[in-house]
């Protein structure tokens, strides 16, 4: 069949034009002008209007009237939203449009329509159209044929890199940063000097990327790596400034915000983050932005943190955000990724091209002058007889052929001579007609220097470049820091204070500012520490800081790790929220001990106890990576329970503690260390019915006191070593005496004179007392009276603080 297709290879063809169309002509900007056409075309229907910038504003409408109608056959509202965009100086380094009126705002404010807005051209973009009249670039039919184009802009401004591009096409994509014009130009200088520069010379001149919106660019390697290939990505981060409101109170103050991002919608991301409890500390919130400048002002309540808050807003909002290089554009009709230094090449070609064509132009017109001085300045030297051949002619064609054959002028020659005034006869005006013409000899000589000679072409150029830097060049706005800050995590966002960390027996946690509780004289009833349901009661307390490790041990033997932070903080009335919540627990596991740790220290062991007098040692190195899962921490036979895991050294000794007043003071050494996953040995023979309720590690350190609490509310203060050491595996000497006057052993530790103690109760209860106070007594005794315990009460927990040795471990 005749004029037959196959469709595949139509497709084909069809998409491929299609493509091409949208790469050349809508999508990716020529790497010589750094425009697209939609905005080639703006400027260039201004430059033909006479819209420049010493001249009157015109309509917006005019403007856009005239671009779609003569050069771009698209709708009019993508005209103007080009337009504004050029006049936006948060959107462009520099504007290549001067506006007047409503043309949006970094809010993402709508610009006022077309018909209300004026604009003209931008000081600079006169350099853009500078000599396009002397057939400095090559021009084209426009849409249909009636009106010629030009291609490309004889621009003598390097803006592909100046004001950058981002444009998505058919299969590829542009985004090119804006940079700083001084820069630019001392760049394209010493390349000028210097063609074989490598990129690393060209980044002492350019710096990096400048963004007409300021803020901070982290990340010299992302730089480098764009500038070299083409493709590349650095951190960008907003300028945060802390002011102090009062002498207790301070405010973070946000002044510059990263490229394109919308300063509204900002605002209302941070108000979130502070709604969501993502942030805290932050009092009020309010944009003070006017039209010198942004400021966003976030006041801070008196004990908050600003660097914790700062933090916190760089890593939930888009105050910090990453900008991508893919320096894409259009060489030679077809698209190319380009390094730094190709960019900066071609532009320096595309302005030899210029310069040539405009001196070729210049030459020619200055020889054309020349050609006719020399006619009357022959003329001249024989006035009497030219005027006499005039004179004696009937008409101008008769003169014009006396004096072509008399003195050999050229046709324009004597029809130079014809049209000459009289007044030009004068002496006056003949030494101006002389003066004129030399001047045309040295200019003619000169312009064909430029075409003759490369260094002198160059020299030109350096002029032009080096002029254009002194009109326009402006300081740098964003701020380059070499080193790129280190990721965010939360440790950055939340402050090393102390915490309280309470666990029930139904398995309730949670953490409670350590300044909460007042300290109080012995024999205090002490405050709420939490509200608990029915039949549940604090089962233990400790004291740690927020970025220390918690590791929750399980009755059966099971290890999670976390961080104190994670643990949701509560008042100090809160119940907590239950383990299950932020762990897997099976059926029937519970939490049995927590233990807190900053890190795990290669010389260190975890020594692990049960109810039942079984103790094991364990590298601590061993529990490290643990599973989301949890681990297996210790093996345990079926009738036995894990009640508390310590850190211990080689050294140390260790202190078991049973519910009956028992204990046994034995060497760690006498433990063998095993495996993770092992069971361990006897560490002491206990009576009928009792079991081990506190295992503690006797270290290197200045306490050389047990301090001992029972359930009823007794306690007392025993030294060391008055615990004589035994072998393992004993039944060991009487720690308390206990009666039911004193009720049951809790628990012992390890305690000095300048501790402070804290205690619980079973109705949730808190109190926090000086360990000096408690009566140092012999082992074989009750002690005294601790907390005055109300009915059906009991003491369920207790815990040393000690403020100097929290500070030592990170504490703010």
């Amino acid at each position: 069949m005749k004029n037959s297709i196959f469709i595949e290879e139509e497709m084909q063809r069809s998409y491929l034009e299609y493509s091409l169309s949208v790469i050349i002509g809508r999508a990716i900007p020529d790497v010589r002008d750094g425009l697209k056409p939609v905005h080639r075309r703006i400027l260039y229907a201004m430059h033909d209007l006479g819209n420049t910038y010493n001249r009157a504003y015109k309509k917006s409408a005019r403007i856009v009237g005239d671009v779609i109608g003569k050069y771009h056959p698209h709708g009019d509202s993508a005209v103007y939203d080009a337009m504004v965009r050029m006049a936006q100086d948060f959107s462009m380094r520099q504007p290549l449009v001067d506006g007047q009126g409503n043309f949006g705002s970094i809010d993402g404010d709508a610009p006022a329509a077309m018909r209300y807005t004026e604009v003209r051209m931008a000081r600079l973009t006169s350099e853009f159209l500078q000599d396009i009249d002397k057939q400095t670039v090559p021009f084209r039919p426009n849409y249909d044929n009636t009106l010629q184009e030009p291609e490309v802009l004889p621009t003598k401004v390097p803006n592909l890199l100046l004001n950058g591009s981002s444009g998505i096409a058919v299969g590829m994509a542009t985004n090119i940063p804006p940079h700083n014009l001084g820069e630019l130009i001392d760049g394209l200088l010493l390349l000028l000097n210097n063609q074989n520069v490598e990129v690393a010379d060209l980044l002492e001149c350019i710096k990096g990327p400048d963004f007409p919106t300021g803020g901070f660019i982290y990340g010299r390697h992302g730089i480098i790596d764009a500038y070299k290939t083409g493709r590349g990505s650095i951190k960008i981060r907003g300028k945060i400034e802390v002011e102090e409101r009062s002498k207790q109170a301070e405010s973070i103050v946000i002044t510059e915000i990263p490229y394109a991002l919308n300063k509204s919608s900002l605002v209302e991301k941070i108000a979130y983050i502070i709604h969501e409890k993502k942030v805290e500390g932050v009092s009020d919130l309010r944009d003070e932005s006017d039209r010198n400048g942004i400021r966003i002002v976030l006041d801070l309540k008196k004990n908050a943190i600003p660097e914790v808050v700062i933090n916190a807003l760089y890593k939930f909002t888009p105050l910090e955000t990453w900008f991508g290089f893919n320096m894409l554009a259009v060489v030679h009709n077809r698209p190319q990724l380009l390094s730094l230094k190709e960019i900066l090449e071609l532009f320096i070609e595309h302005r030899k091209e210029v310069v040539l064509n405009r001196t070729r132009f210049d030459l020619n017109k200055a020889e054309q002058r020349a050609h006719i001085l020399e006619g009357l300045k022959i003329a001249l030297e024989n006035i009497d007889e030219v005027i006499e051949l005039i004179k004696s002619s009937k008409t101008p064609l008769e003169a014009k052929e006396k004096l072509i054959e008399r003195f050999g002028f050229t046709d324009v020659q004597s029809q130079a001579i014809l049209d000459m005034r009289l007044q030009r006869l004068t002496n006056l005006e003949r030494d101006k007609l002389l003066a004129e013409y030399q001047e045309l000899i040295k200019r003619i000589e000169y312009l064909k220097s430029i075409l003759q000679n490369v260094d002198v072409l160059i020299q030109v150029i350096r002029e032009e470049m080096t002029e254009i830097k002194k009109l326009y060049a402006t300081p740098r706005k964003s701020i380059i820091v070499e080193e790129d800050p280190s990721s965010i995590n939360m440790e950055d966002l939340i402050g090393d204070t102390e915490v309280v960390v309470t666990l029930s027996q139904r398995g309730y946690i949670k953490r409670t500012p350590m300044d909460i509780y007042q300290q109080q004289k012995r024999g205090g009833k002490g405050i709420y520490g939490a509200s608990t349901v029915s039949e549940d009661i604090i089962s233990q307390v400790f004291t740690t800081t927020n970025h220390n490790y918690i590791l929750l041990f399980t009755n059966k033997g099971r290890m999670y790790q976390i961080k104190a932070y994670n643990i949701p903080e509560g008042s100090r009335t809160a119940r907590g929220i239950h383990a299950s919540n932020l762990l897997p627990l099976d059926k029937d596991e519970s939490i049995a001990t927590v233990m807190t740790i900053k890190d795990f220290s290669t010389d260190r062991d975890f020594l692990f106890a049960t109810k039942k007098g079984i103790v094991k040692r364990s590298q601590a190195q061993l529990y490290v990576n643990c599973r989301q899962s949890g681990l297996k921490a210790v093996n345990l036979n079926s009738d036995d329970e894990l009640i508390t895991v310590r850190e211990i050294s080689a050294q140390a000794e260790v202190l078991l503690v049973t519910k009956h007043g028992k204990s046994i003071r034995f060497s760690s050494s006498e433990i063998r260390p095993t495996g993770r996953a092992t069971a361990g040995v006897k560490g002491i023979v206990l009576s009928h019915s009792d079991q081990v309720v506190s295992c503690v590690v006797t270290d290197d350190d200045q306490r050389h006191e047990v301090l001992t609490v029972s359930s009823n509310g007794y306690g007392k203060r025993t030294l060391l070593e008055n615990y004589r050491s035994q072998s393992r595996g004993g039944k060991g000497v009487i720690n308390m005496r206990v009666t039911p006057r004193t009720g049951h052993v809790v628990g012992s530790v390890l305690v000095q004179p300048e501790d402070e103690l804290l205690i619980l109760t079973s109705a949730g209860k808190i109190i926090r007392m000086n360990v000096a106070g408690i009566s140092r007594v012999g082992r074989d005794a009750q002690g005294v009276t601790l907390v005055r315990m109300d009915a059906d009460m009991m003491v369920v927990g207790f815990d040393r603080i000690d403020e100097k040795e929290l500070l030592e471990n990170g504490s703010d």
